[in-house]
């Protein structure tokens, strides 16, 4: 399997976002196939980073698509956000991925556990994958590193609002912009999506 190429990203964040379902992340002897997004639409979207403006940290979200923009979550989750457009300012977050190769990896990662439990949550993908924010930036249609491969899309996709962001404006809260593969068992709350 191939990378993505770059200008596959060069699209509206929400499509990119229901796009990259079922699509594979490699990084070294691991593959996962993403079962869960969400999109995050640049300044004018409350719930993004963008929306407070450019910041050092942000400053991949102002870059053209197709490179990672991972960020630390309470000090704790390193979370994976592949980057849309042309300098936008929009991303979509890796929310919930299947193993694919390497299993034993993510599972020795992730403490021994087993199961679903692995891989639905963006943190727990960041830490199967074994992402540091030095990985914010990186080309992800370059081979080699940390790789976005082609995979085989979803053909039924759920939707819903995306989780924690009751920060944010009301009607961005409500933003169905949660997306998920229907036939999968590695989503995170999917009794609320539909």
């Amino acid at each position: 399997m191939k990378p993505l190429p770059q200008e596959w990203y060069f699209r509206n964040v929400v499509e990119v976002a229901r796009d990259l379902l079922g699509r594979h992340i490699r990084r070294g002897g691991v593959t996962v196939r993403i079962t869960e997004v969400e999109a995050y639409c640049g300044p004018g979207d409350s719930a993004a980073h963008t929306s407070k403006g450019r910041t050092p940290r942000t400053a991949p979200m102002w870059g053209d698509g197709g490179h990672a923009y991972v960020y630390l979550c309470y000090g704790l989750h390193n979370m994976l956000n592949i980057v849309t457009g042309h300098g936008e300012g929009t991303a979509v977050l890796i929310r919930g991925a299947e193993p694919v190769v390497g299993e034993a990896v993510i599972r020795k990662r992730r403490g021994g556990k087993t199961g679903t439990v692995l891989l639905t949550g963006p943190g727990k993908l960041g830490q199967a994958l074994d992402l540091t924010t030095e990985w914010s930036g990186h080309a992800l249609f370059e081979s080699g590193g940390l790789e976005m491969l082609e995979g085989k899309p979803a053909t039924r996709i759920i939707a819903g609002p995306r989780v924690g962001i009751d920060f944010a404006r009301p009607k961005d809260i409500r933003a169905r912009l949660r997306f998920a593969d229907a036939d999968s068992d590695w989503v995170t709350h999917k009794g609320k999506l539909r």
